[in-house]
C-alpha cells in the first residue's frame, strides 16, 4: 500500500495522536508580487519547511498545475494534511491545515505566511473529531 512505508514509522506518534485534539486551521489570503506560489517546487519546499518549523512530519506530497497556473499542493502529514490551493488570476491562496497531536499549527500558518509574502491573512480556527 502506498505510503505505508513512511506511515509504520511514525505509528506511536498516531497512537497518540488518536486521543488528542483535532483542529482544523483554514487561512484565505492574498498573494503580494513577491509571492513565490507559482513553483510548485519552490512552493512545496516552504510548506514542508513550516510543517517542520510546527514540529510537524510529512509524509508524502501530491500537487496538480492547472493551465492557468493555478496549483494545488497537498501534503500528507503523520498528523493529518496541509492544502495550499492558489488562484493566479485573483491572487487568491487557501490554506487548510487539519492537525492533530503535537504539530503547532498557528506556528506553521505563521510561517507560511511569511515565507509565502502572503497578505490580508484572515485564519479560521475550527475544532474537528467526536462531539463533546
Amino acid at each position: 500500500m502506498p505510503g505505508m512505508e513512511a506511515a509504520s514509522s511514525y505509528a506511536d506518534l498516531r497512537r497518540h495522536e488518536a486521543v488528542s485534539a483535532k483542529r482544523l486551521f483554514a487561512a484565505d489570503a492574498v498573494c503580494t508580487p513577491e509571492s513565490p506560489v507559482t513553483d510548485v517546487a519552490v512552493l512545496a519546499g516552504l510548506a514542508g519547511d513550516a510543517v517542520r518549523a510546527g514540529a510537524g512530519h510529512v509524509l508524502a506530497n501530491s500537487h496538480v498545475v492547472f493551465p492557468n497556473g493555478a496549483i494545488t499542493l497537498v501534503l500528507i502529514l503523520a498528523e493529518s494534511h496541509l492544502s495550499i490551493h492558489t488562484w493566479p488570476e485573483e491572487r487568491l491562496i487557501a490554506i487548510d491545515l487539519f492537525s492533530c497531536g503535537a504539530i503547532d499549527g498557528p506556528r506553521v500558518l505563521a510561517e507560511l505566511t511569511r515565507a509565502l509574502r502572503l497578505d490580508q491573512v484572515r485564519v479560521t480556527e475550527v475544532d474537528r473529531g467526536r462531539p463533546a
